[in-house]
């Protein structure tokens, strides 16, 4: 019932940002077409039913309603390219994602493990890091701004490369397998700390994400604690979406304007509308053939000598557009024959994660990726694992001590 009405509202939301986003199509000329097409791919959605959790189930299902939007969307696009083969191409996509990060679960063997007193060490060094990245990036920019003003400064952002990945690293993984860890162990005040360093994040880096992720984070600890992992995943999806349709459908104000623009188009339409423009785009200009990745783009010829978000920007006037691996590795790098064959690859890799965190408790999974869909939603999957720090979450996890969380109070003595 839960991933049913999912899939109705991610759609009846994207008819409501329609009215509010020049660049979303509707036709109700169409809507049968639309229907048609979300439906049959709401078929996918049966495996989320009958799978079991994992990092690849939570993943898994925001990348179920990212697809089902750009089917969606796609029907009533305004742009010009072949809508039938790109649907066809994002539903095999999609599908051929999905088994393997819901399938592959088996857990891995494990030859180095830290011990309980090791990752003592280990979760108080990453404070240490975290809150020297924060010093080090804050000398380079720390200023407070209105969300309506981050946009005059954000073009004008500048951080050395080393501080950039590791921003990224500790924003996106680090601090919150931090967290996770002394939530679950019932370290309260040292699971405080991680989450006050999140909290310098905008004033660093004017982020939106940067600046909601420490609610975030603890609505995840508390759905997480009050539902059974698979019920908490659909309900992170659904409940946003749902709330802010239904409120700016009945008391539309300028509160209700903001988290509509929040939720609705950045968090859901944006993410489905940028497979739009990539198809769009690469439909008249030729493939990158992977040349987009920056440690490839010395040794290869590449078309665009910039980021592909700013030559979207240059284009279509819509901003420094990122995309989800579906657009970049997909659509970008291969086009819409082979793009399925990219998105069984990437399942395969975030099958890993699945392996390597197969045995851990699956609340602390849930928390400690808890920014991951985000992030792999948004940018292509190569700078999820690198930038945003994604593998190093995967090792990570592969290190985690499990008899920590088999004896809680006895693990947590011997911790202190």
């Amino acid at each position: 019932m839960l991933v049913g009405l999912t899939t109705i509202v991610c759609c009846l939301s994207l008819v409501l940002v329609a009215k509010y986003q020049p660049e979303i199509g509707f036709d109700p000329s169409r809507l049968a077409y639309a229907v048609i097409s979300a439906a049959a791919f709401s078929l996918v959605s049966l495996l989320f039913v009958f799978a079991r959790f994992s990092f690849g189930y939570f993943i898994g299902f925001y990348c179920y309603v990212l697809i089902l939007g750009f089917l969606w969307l796609s029907t009533f696009s305004k742009f010009h390219y072949d809508q039938k083969l790109a649907a066809m191409s994002a539903a095999a996509s999609g599908l051929l994602f999905l088994v393997p990060a819901l399938a592959i679960n088996a857990p891995l063997q494990r030859a180095p493990k830290l011990t309980a007193r090791s990752l003592e060490r280990l979760l108080a060094g990453v404070l240490l890091l975290s809150a020297a990245t924060i010093a080090m990036a804050a000398s380079y920019n720390f200023r407070f701004a209105t969300l309506d003003r981050i946009y005059e400064f954000r073009d004008t952002l500048y951080f050395p490369g080393i501080v950039r990945y590791a921003l990224g690293a500790v924003a996106s993984v680090l601090l919150p397998f931090t967290f996770a860890c002394y939530v679950t162990l019932g370290r309260r005040w040292r699971a405080g700390a991680a989450w006050l360093l999140m909290l310098l994040f905008f004033p660093i880096t004017l982020s939106k994400s940067a600046l909601f992720a420490p609610a975030w984070m603890i609505v995840v600890v508390i759905v997480s604690r009050l539902f059974e992992s698979r019920i908490a995943v659909i309900l992170l999806a659904l409940s946003p979406l749902l709330f802010v349709s239904v409120l700016m459908s009945l008391y539309p104000s300028n509160l209700v304007l903001f988290l509509f623009n929040l939720v609705n188009i950045r968090m859901y339409a944006t993410t489905s509308g940028a497979i739009d423009v990539y198809n769009d785009f690469f439909a008249h200009h030729p493939l990158t053939q992977f040349c987009q990745i920056s440690i490839l783009k010395p040794f290869m010829s590449c078309p665009y000598q910039e980021p592909l978000g700013v030559v979207f920007d240059h284009v279509y006037k819509l901003g420094n557009l990122n995309a989800s691996l579906f657009a970049t590795e997909g659509i970008a790098s291969v086009g819409l024959y082979l793009a399925p064959l990219t998105a069984l690859a990437a399942g395969l890799v975030i099958a890993v994660g699945n392996r390597v965190s197969a045995d851990l408790p699956p609340r602390f999974i849930l928390i400690s990726s808890a920014l991951c869909p985000q992030v792999i939603t948004n940018v292509p999957l190569t700078t999820a694992l690198l930038t945003h720090g994604i593998a190093l979450l995967f090792l990570l996890w592969y290190l985690t001590p499990r008899e920590i969380f088999r004896e809680p109070e006895a693990n947590v003595r011997a911790m202190a």
